[in-house]
């Protein structure tokens, strides 16, 4: 059984939209016109869902939290999905939920069904479903699951939310600098050139400076466009990529945010895997995918290799020197009293902090810097413009 779209017209004459469960397309229109509904248009819900764009984390973790919220009352999983379709505002993610509960009616089991739409479902959500199932303990599983999905979209939202007041200060300060150079600077090249004097070293470093923009900012502008497209292009390929995310871990300051992100994202995804039931080196390798960065990615796989051949995970981490030592000694301890789950839930919650007041810190003392910063070149703009004016009431008197 599958799922149509369809578009309609009633017998008021108004259009009707919806979706309906059919065999085949003939099917659906017999039933759409017992109902008195003449079809427009007809489109298989299920085959264009698999083809549909992930959801998004929050949307993702929110579905996750209804569903796990209607399996603990009681409902079973058919009846849970169509409640969760009825309860959809968007079209898309409606057909994804009917498409899930058309393939389950067809024998499947959940993980299954997941796992024919890979845009929307990844990997590590595939697979903590279906230890789920193989453990008897569906609603738990996703209420954990739905948690780790919430703390990993609250996470990214503060950092990004950390990043937004310095970022518009930033544009705005640009923005001001280049109407300075490219209305206000020129307005005044007339009365310097009139007076016939040789111009202060600053005075002609700030009309040079304005010329350049006034006549060449459109020609810049395009080539750094050019540049960063290129750029992009370039960290598409695996050994340009590599190269560059193994630099950004040994920057000052933005090397330990991409540490502390990617180790809490690496802490808390073992830690739902393993209180999942999942063997250790399966949840390693799920893992593995959600370190965007490229060396610290390698190191997880290379420990999972070295605890295949019988190393303790804390040893195998350490061997590559890119985690920090607290998740080393967090894991080794877990280790040691048979509670890894709980010391790799502090681990993440201990590097997730650790994210949130560097980011905090960061961004309150960017966004003074950048008022600092434009203040400094607004200075520096007043005085080449003011130092003739100065001159030139000296040589009046």
């Amino acid at each position: 059984m599958s799922t149509f779209h369809y578009r309609a017209v009633g017998g008021d004459g108004r259009e009707v939209r919806g979706a309906i469960e059919a065999d085949n397309a003939r099917q659906a229109r017999l039933q759409l016109r017992e109902r008195g509904l003449w079809v427009s248009e007809l489109a298989n819900g299920t085959a264009r869902a698999r083809r549909q764009r992930g959801l998004g984390t929050a949307r993702l973790a929110l579905l996750t939290r209804q569903l796990s919220t209607l399996l603990d009352a009681g409902l079973t999983l058919d009846e849970a999905l169509v409640v969760l379709g009825e309860q959809s505002d968007g079209e898309r993610e409606k057909a994804l939920v009917l498409a899930l509960r058309s393939e389950i009616l067809a024998g499947v089991s959940l993980s299954q069904a997941l796992a024919s739409h890979p845009a929307a479902f990844p990997e590590l959500y595939r697979t903590i479903v279906a230890a789920g199932e193989e453990s008897g303990k569906a609603a738990a599983v996703m209420q954990r699951l739905a948690d780790y999905l919430e703390s990993r979209a609250a996470l990214a939202s503060k950092v990004m939310l950390a990043f937004i007041y310095p970022m518009v200060v930033m544009v705005v300060s640009v923005l001001v600098i280049i109407g300075l150079l490219t209305w206000v600077v020129p307005q005044m090249v007339t009365v310097f050139q009139s007076a016939k004097q040789t111009l202060p070293l600053l005075t002609r470093a700030l009309l040079w400076t304005s010329a350049v923009v006034r006549d060449w900012g459109a020609v810049l502008l395009l080539l750094a466009s050019v540049a960063g497209f290129a750029g992009w292009r370039a960290l598409k390929r695996p050994a340009v990529r590599r190269a560059f995310d193994l630099w950004t871990l040994k920057l000052p300051l933005f090397g330990r945010f991409e540490r502390a992100g990617n180790t809490a994202r690496l802490a808390s995804t073992l830690a739902i895997l393993v209180g999942s039931g999942v063997p250790l080196l399966r949840a390693m390798g799920a893992a593995a995918g959600v370190i965007g960065n490229l060396p610290l990615r390698d190191a997880v796989q290379t420990a999972a290799t070295q605890v295949r051949e019988g190393m303790s995970l804390s040893r195998a981490l350490a061997e590559s020197k890119l985690f920090p030592p607290v998740l080393i000694h967090l894991i080794g301890s877990g280790e040691a009293t048979g509670r890894l789950e709980q010391m790799l839930d502090k681990a993440a919650q201990q590097q997730s902090q650790e994210l949130e007041n560097r980011v905090a810190t960061f961004t309150s003392l960017l966004g003074p810097i950048m008022v600092l910063l434009m203040g400094g070149v607004v200075l520096l703009i007043v005085l080449a413009i003011l130092l003739p004016v100065f001159e030139m009431n000296q040589l009046i008197k």
